[in-house]
């Protein structure tokens, strides 16, 4: 009895490919189902990745994507010509390749450099422009394949419904999405970089470096806000860039009124330990009066200056935690809103 059905599979699979070689629609069609898993696989990783934002966490499922465009294009090199004619057969041939080369090269660039892109703005610049050429070659691949289409209908002279394919509008958005976030993530990231730099700074009690970097905060904020003044929203939805401009008006508003707080205290500091230097090497019958009096005004300002130095040094910590949260959040939140789903 099984073997009766799978005769009866393979008569029609046969009986279906050859109706196919004679009705353009039916071999139009025949390919497209042959296509099927390598896109609806590919469109779930793209749109997996854009909601999670992080595609190491995914590796995974790039690796079922490379296995699903394998499977269409062994199904589709199964296929017949169409009474001889290779074109649109040949698209698709290559369209899977490109697709299969893609997520073999390019998303494993965009893993591994996931991490490292953290360690500086250039690094971080490069890793997101990465990403956006990688979508503009999948958006090419896609273009080019749907032409492939029209064209091999208007040689058999089949009128298509004009209009883009659903499969199409979903990844020129998914794109378009994405480069409107990065354009407003770099603003952030780069000011929110500097302010670690400063932190590293000021754990060396390097003065004159926290105050350049303290500066550079302050540059970084003013140029990222003007920015934001010529950005477009997206879809008119400015929830995104009104985060990142408050976020900016933040970090430039700590920089000028609360840093010197800390620097100012550093700088007590280091004229305390030069004035016990100087109080120390006398001995205690050549201190005048007056030495003695600018010895305890400078240790009293001094503890005074310890509480403020740890005040701030916390609210400026809890602060920038909030920061980075309040962008991440925001950020999910538009993603989830902006970026298609793609089903599995």
């Amino acid at each position: 009895m099984k073997k009766t059905i799978l005769t009866l599979l393979v008569a029609f699979t046969l009986l279906g490919s050859a109706q196919a070689q004679d009705d353009p629609v039916a071999y139009m069609n025949m390919i497209e189902k042959a296509e099927e898993e390598a896109n609806q696989k590919y469109l779930a990783y793209v749109s997996t990745a854009a909601h999670s934002g992080r595609v190491k966490k995914i590796e995974r499922m790039r690796q079922q994507v490379l296995t699903g465009i394998e499977n269409s294009r062994n199904k589709v090199i199964a296929l017949p010509l169409y009474k001889g004619d290779k074109t649109l057969w040949q698209s698709s041939i290559d369209y899977l390749k490109l697709l299969y080369l893609v997520f073999s090269e390019d998303y494993a660039r965009i893993v591994n450099m996931e991490d490292i892109a953290e360690q500086s703005f250039n690094e971080m610049q490069a890793y997101l422009l990465l990403q956006e050429k990688t979508s503009e070659k999948l958006n090419d691949a896609s273009e080019k394949r749907s032409k492939a289409t029209k064209d091999f209908a208007a040689k058999n002279n089949i009128k298509l419904v004009e209009g883009s394919s659903e499969f199409s509008e979903k990844m020129k958005k998914a794109g378009e999405v994405m480069e409107y976030r990065n354009k407003i993530y770099l603003l952030f990231f780069k000011c929110n970089w500097q302010w670690n730099e400063m932190n590293k700074a000021m754990k060396t009690n390097k003065v004159n470096d926290i105050e350049q970097a303290r500066n550079a905060v302050i540059t970084y904020a003013n140029e990222g806000l003007a920015v934001l003044d010529t950005i477009k929203h997206f879809a008119g939805d400015p929830t995104l860039g009104n985060v990142c401009k408050t976020i900016l008006n933040q970090f430039k508003r700590m920089s000028e009124k609360e840093v010197p707080k800390m620097t100012d205290f550093l700088l007590k500091s280091e004229n305390f330990e030069k004035l016990k230097r100087s109080f120390d090497a006398k001995q205690q019958k050549d201190r005048t009066q007056q030495d003695i009096d600018q010895y305890n005004k400078a240790v009293n300002d001094l503890n005074a200056g310890v509480g403020v130095f740890n005040t701030t040094a916390k609210y400026l910590v809890d602060t920038q935690n909030d920061l980075i949260n309040n962008y991440s959040k925001t950020d999910k939140d538009y993603a989830d809103r902006h970026t298609p789903y793609f089903k599995k």
